[in-house]
């Protein structure tokens, strides 16, 4: 362990070490969460990526890199060294993590003088530690000149006591009596599956339900389509991996930013293709992250190539997004490449209108994501769109509304019974959904309920969002038949 240095108030310590020595199994312990994908194959993180934790009592931000490895120029795995060592550029204290079963290996000697020369405080990680196998590795680490090693296991959570002891030594803190426990291992985590679970902290290590404030933003679409060009483009700098292979990005990696003072969580995600075509373990991790970063955001942008727009799996990712009830952008990317873009436009437009009529007036936005045309658009779309799957009307609005629709078009009659049509009211927004209540709510025709949807989004200027329209029985059990 190095001498230890001021802290800021909330430290940074990046993670780093060879490919899968368990970086990303102690980021989603550190951190409580489950964000970063964990698997037995090497090199699965690419991009880095942040999240926040609590040591001792202090806020600290814990960022996850990818492997460190030698790598010819130009290569993948060059790209992904570069931003690793930016991220030891940026941090506060480093954590070196070897692979204790492994013991010390050249790749970590070479990694390690790289580590020392960014000038970093270090706490040396002998991770897999658990069993007697490794105890030699333990040892070995002592070679490396970066002080004794920490012996933990991240996958069974040993070992993380003493290694918030000596992080706070070396950021020179001393551990807060607090009502509240690090939590490690926690199952607070999973993106999609409970929005409280990405918790931030304040300066006095109080949670803050700071996941709330930010308006969460996902870019989604096929391999290739520019997803991550556009997401450095949106945050100003380099942050992800780019490139002409097609499949650079594997895990859904979410980076904070501000657009005009409004906080923002974006989301980069692996591009989808087709089911049937995904066969590599590491392609269907990252379509599933890819997946559950849809489930958590608020509004989904399908990027699209102008060179190739509107293929199949462009509709699939859209239906994916509708379905699941997430306000929906349709950004156009290459699009200074295209010779007539009047014709496409048109053609795109058209392919909309048709193919995803069940949201119709879904916002069309034109940019290039490397030269940056077309953001400011693109981010006032997105904005519009929050505020639209966001609405509420009221229930006196609502059943106004109603009777001038039954007066209009009245609901058809049913063995010779005419389905009557009592109340409606908004039981929740995000997406907004509505119930109406009827006696015979089984039998309306589903194409009486799609007047209904089309008609409510015209009364209340509801386009390009889903809408969730149900019907229920009335409650009293004497309503008149």
């Amino acid at each position: 362990m190095s001498a230890p240095v001021p802290a800021p108030s909330r430290p940074t310590l990046a993670i780093v070490g060879r490919p899968n020595v368990g970086k990303s199994t102690l980021f989603n312990r550190l951190t409580g969460t489950r964000d970063a994908l964990v698997s037995d194959l090497p090199g699965l993180t690419r991009d880095r990526r942040a999240g926040n934790a609590l040591m001792g009592g202090h806020p600290v931000v814990i960022v996850d890199t990818a492997g460190l490895e030698e790598s010819a120029k130009g290569s993948i795995a060059e790209r992904m060294r570069a931003k690793s060592e930016e991220a030891l550029k940026t941090a506060d204290a480093i954590l070196f993590m070897i692979d204790a079963r492994d013991g010390v290996t050249p790749a970590d000697r070479e990694f390690s003088r790289i580590a020392r020369n960014s000038g970093r405080p270090i706490v040396l990680v002998a991770n897999k530690a658990e069993g007697r196998v490794a105890e030699g590795g333990v040892i070995e680490a002592y070679s490396l000149g970066l002080g004794e090693p920490v012996a933990i296991s991240a996958e069974h959570g040993e070992g993380l006591g003493d290694l918030e002891s000596d992080v706070l030594a070396i950021l020179g803190l001393k551990a807060k009596p607090s009502k509240k426990k690090m939590r490690r291992g926690s199952d607070r985590a999973a993106p999609g599956t409970d929005v409280t679970g990405d918790v931030d902290y304040d300066n006095d290590g109080e949670e803050t339900q700071q996941i709330r404030r930010f308006l969460r933003v996902c870019i989604v679409g096929r391999p290739n389509a520019g997803k991550s060009t556009l997401v450095n483009a949106l945050l100003g700098e380099e942050r992800m991996i780019t490139g002409p292979e097609p499949g650079l990005t594997r895990d859904a990696v979410w980076t904070d930013t501000q657009w005009d003072g409004r906080p923002i969580r974006l989301w980069d995600t692996a591009g989808l293709r087709r089911k049937a075509r995904i066969e590599e373990k590491a392609e269907k991790l990252s379509a599933s992250d890819a997946i559950r970063a849809i489930n958590f955001a608020e509004v989904c942008v399908l990027l699209i190539d102008a060179e190739r727009p509107f293929e199949q799996q462009d509709l699939i990712i859209a239906d994916r997004v509708i379905e699941e009830g997430r306000a929906l952008v349709i950004a156009v990317n290459k699009w200074d490449l295209v010779p007539d873009k009047q014709k496409l436009l048109k053609d795109i437009r058209e392919t909309v209108v048709e193919k995803l009529a069940q949201v119709p007036g879904i916002a069309i936005v034109t940019v290039s994501a490397r030269s940056g045309r077309g953001l400011d658009n693109l981010r006032k779309a997105v904005v519009d769109a929050y505020e639209t799957w966001n609405r509420r009307v009221t229930t006196n609005q609502l059943n106004q509304w109603l009777g001038g629709a039954l007066t209009r078009h009245a609901p058809p009659a049913v063995r010779g019974r005419r389905i009557k049509l009592r109340y409606i009211t908004q039981v929740s927004a995000r997406p907004p959904t509505f119930v109406a209540f009827s006696s015979q709510a089984g039998r309306l025709p589903d194409a009486y309920i799609k007047y209904l949807v089309n008609s409510l989004r015209e009364a209340f200027d509801l386009p390009g969002t889903p809408i969730r329209f149900n019907l229920r029985k009335p409650d009293n059990p004497f309503a008149e038949d």
